[in-house]
């Protein structure tokens, strides 16, 4: 705000949080059975943004089974002892941005 004393006029700051994007990508895993493996995506920035890992087409969540870790820009994936069922293409998503191994 600006005020003269006769006259006063305002204006306002408005922030948009710009959109994170990937920087480090997934790599491909070889493991064995009843191994685990371990995914890792980086990106250019911490974020709010809905990120998400799919195995296939299916979204991943935090259990007993998957463990899905945010530190900073890192996110990371482990599949707990992996089995034949769990070969396929695993994805990472944040915004409309994605990586796939």
């Amino acid at each position: 705000t600006c005020d003269t004393g006769e006259q006063q006029t305002t204006a306002a700051v408005h922030l948009k949080e710009p959109a994170a994007t990937i920087v480090e990508r997934l790599k491909d895993v070889a493991t064995y059975e009843g191994e685990d493996a371990v995914f890792e995506c980086r990106l250019s920035r911490e974020t709010a943004q809905d990120a998400q890992w799919f195995l296939g087409d299916v979204p991943l969540q935090s259990n007993e089974m998957n463990e899905i870790r945010v530190q900073g820009t890192c996110h990371s994936l482990i599949l707990r002892k992996v089995t034949l069922e769990d070969c396929g293409s695993i994805s990472f998503k944040v915004g409309q941005h994605s990586s796939a191994a």
